[in-house]
């Protein structure tokens, strides 16, 4: 294999400075390793090798592949042996001061032709360029962590980098198996701006005490099919390191409302509550993981009888439904008795499905008798769905959420009880992180593709942000936002114009102005 850099330097031997020069090698370089810490580059030749030994052990290598990637490893003593490279990348600590020093220490080392790229995950790229008396030739160049694992690579030009740069990142990206995606130089880039909508939306849920923080991760896997829920991905990364990336993306946009952070994380950091690392996060992991305790959910609140069919009382649906004809289907399905007439009897159980709104705004204006009305969220399709989520109101009747609980599992789909919140979880959780990504495209941060790709491959979400947007209609989740904003007055919840445009016209998001 030709790689289109013969002699890559890494400055920086840790986890992240390792597994760049895994893929390197792998990709036909000579790899250069460089760290302060003595015999760390020796060290991490080991451990790579190691690691290779590994993989032939498995049958995924060949002894001669294991050799030919060991020997292209250079460990060295002494920056100045970085003199033969055409690209050398940066994986230190993160801070300012430490990257611009060392770049300006490259600069003098290295020939005028070589690329020079950080791999930095919240730093500006110009401001690091800034030092230089060659910007052209410098790049933001962020992979994830496990490198080798994480097929996504963040290719992101300062204001001064050259487009031939950026190029030459890009072929090496994919020669390395990975990757690559293009982003402007803006805070969070690309994946760490994307995710902001998933983990802060939630807290703000829990602080509202709509659903416990094991509820509201039940609901968003068992609905929209992510892996992990959003207090379990955060108990995995660590409040050490998610808070700070919330609070830095926030200020870094100028208190932009649609990042803002939680409290919850901000006490929890406080006080040593990190997740895993610390046995206890907003799970407890000192032996069997179990949800810790907190705000109550409606679920655990309300002690539900078991209703016998027989007993159900008739069932009218709201005129104004989101997916009315699907939820009487579905009540028809599940046998219920439902009723025909223009408004409910005094006896009937009215079932709401609102998008964005709650079941308060909605009972008043629709003027139903609270105490018999539910909502459901319906949203995602009752095909697709894995679970359920119904709420009442603050003056909703326990025998009629019970009813409704009864009736909604008695096909046995799990049915999770929230209280009232303009959006239930699932709307407003999809809504916040579609209307973020839809906002970065407004912004040109990158190409609705290369989002949807890097999002994907570096968060593990089940679809892009903006392929989910599709799947429950761009228009959908334009009205959960205009509702959300009415309910709440909040500017969190303001529609990016990317995403008001597109769902007004009824275009796919993932769509782009001739």
């Amino acid at each position: 294999m030709n790689c289109v850099f013969t002699h890559i330097g890494i400055v920086g031997t840790g986890a992240m400075g390792r597994g760049i020069a895994q893929m390197a090698a792998q990709a036909g370089a000579q790899v250069l390793l460089f760290d302060t810490a003595p015999d760390a580059a020796n060290k991490a030749r080991e451990a790579l090798h190691t690691t290779w030994g590994k993989l032939l052990e498995k049958g995924r290598l060949t002894p001669e592949l294991l050799q030919q990637y060991s020997d292209r490893l250079l460990p060295c003593s002494s920056l100045d042996e970085f003199k033969v490279c055409d690209l050398v990348i940066e994986a230190v600590v993160e801070k300012l001061d430490v990257k611009q020093n060392l770049f300006k220490q490259l600069e003098q080392l290295v020939s005028a032709s070589c690329v020079l790229a950080t791999n930095t995950s919240s730093l500006s790229v110009t401001a690091i360029a800034c030092a230089l008396s060659q910007p052209e030739r410098f790049a933001g160049y962020h992979f994830f962590n496990p490198v080798p694992l994480m097929k996504v690579v963040e290719v992101i030009p300062g204001l001064k980098t050259s487009a031939a740069v950026s190029a030459k990142l890009t072929e090496l990206t994919r020669q390395m198996g990975h990757t690559p995606v293009m982003a402007s130089d803006t805070p969070g880039f690309i994946v760490n701006h994307a995710g902001r909508g998933y983990g802060t939306e939630a807290l703000r849920i829990v602080g509202e005490g709509v659903a416990d923080f094991a509820t509201i991760d039940t609901i968003l896997k068992d609905q929209v099919g992510f892996k992990l829920g959003p207090f379990e991905l955060m108990d995995l990364t660590g409040l050490d390191v998610s808070h700070p990336v919330m609070e830095s993306v926030y200020r870094q946009y100028y208190d932009e409302p649609r990042y803002r952070p939680s409290v919850i994380t901000a006490q929890r950091l406080a006080g040593g509550v990190l997740g895993r690392k610390t046995k206890a996060g907003f799970y407890d992991y000192s032996e069997e993981k179990q949800p810790i305790a907190g705000i109550e959910s409606a679920q655990s609140a309300t002690k539900f009888i078991a209703i016998d069919s027989a007993q159900w009382p008739p069932v009218w649906v709201s005129q104004n439904a989101s997916r009315r004809m699907q939820l009487l289907e579905l009540l028809h399905k599940l046998g219920a008795k439902i009723e025909t007439g223009q408004s409910p009897s005094l006896h009937a159980l009215t079932i709401a499905a609102p998008l964005g709104w709650d079941v308060t705004t909605v009972a008043v204006f629709e003027r139903y008798d609270p105490a018999r009305t539910v909502g459901i969220d319906m949203l995602i399709d009752d095909a697709v769905t894995k679970r359920r989520v119904i709420m009442g109101n603050p003056a909703v009747r326990a025998d009629m959420l019970a009813a409704a609980a009864a009736i909604f599992g008695s096909d046995g789909k799990p049915v999770s009880t929230i209280r009232d919140s303009a959006g239930f979880v699932t709307q407003r959780v999809v809504a916040a992180i579609v209307n973020i990504a839809s906002d970065m495209c407004q912004q040109q941060i990158c190409t609705p593709q290369d989002l949807d790709t890097a999002v994907q491959l570096g968060l593990g979400y089940p679809t892009g942000p903006l392929a989910m947007g599709n799947g429950v209609g761009g228009a959908s989740v334009l009205e959960v936002l205009v509702n959300m904003q009415t309910v709440y007055g909040d500017p969190r919840y303001r529609a990016s114009p990317w995403l008001r445009r597109r769902g007004a016209l009824g275009l796919s998001l993932l769509h782009v102005e001739a």
